[in-house]
């Protein structure tokens, strides 16, 4: 069995751009009922069909097989939910682990997200200093990103931050009359 440990990062910045080539990746996921999730992916000329089971810590089971690039686009076009994922990556060496920084695209345009792969759950590492933050909250995850695009949580904060200050103007209005 094949198992991804992995950690994502928020990437501050463009220095990070000068250190790798970008290569465009388009991907969607095919709906599950459970925790899993197939993923297809087009990148370039090649087609891939990745399988991943549900997350136990940082870690999960991935099966990744390569698939004619035309039934990749197929399944892209018939199977898969929207927005697909549009992104570049980049691949970055930093010390002896590979970097791979996504700048996202289309209805996640804006996100830019790190990934790297761990040989174990407690190895540590130096962290690059164009990295911001650890994220571990699934709603970076880019199966989540295709239900939750990155261009929507700027309006629910947006909506969030309203809601906010109209209950505080309520609060002191009812507060100034009812408590006198």
């Amino acid at each position: 069995m094949a198992t991804e440990i992995e950690r994502k990062f928020l990437v501050k910045g463009d220095k990070w751009k000068s250190l790798g080539i970008g290569v465009v990746y388009r991907q969607g996921y095919i709906p599950t009922l459970g925790k899993q999730t197939v993923r297809v992916r087009v990148i370039g000329d090649r087609g891939y069909l990745t399988i991943k089971g549900p997350r136990v810590g940082i870690s999960r089971a991935e099966y990744e097989y390569a698939i004619p690039v035309k039934d990749a686009e197929e399944m892209l076009d018939t199977l898969c939910l929207r927005p697909l994922i549009e992104k570049k990556r980049y691949k970055i060496q930093h010390n002896d682990l590979i970097w791979e920084v996504d700048e996202f695209a289309g209805e996640n345009e804006g996100l830019v997200l790190a990934e790297v792969e761990l040989s174990n759950e407690q190895q540590t590492i130096e962290l690059p200093d164009w990295i911001e933050r650890e994220v571990k909250d699934p709603k970076y995850f880019n199966s989540n990103l295709v239900k939750y695009p990155y261009s929507q949580w700027k309006e629910r904060s947006h909506l969030k931050i309203k809601n906010l200050k109209f209950l505080s103007f309520l609060y002191q209005f009812f507060k100034t009359r009812i408590f006198k």
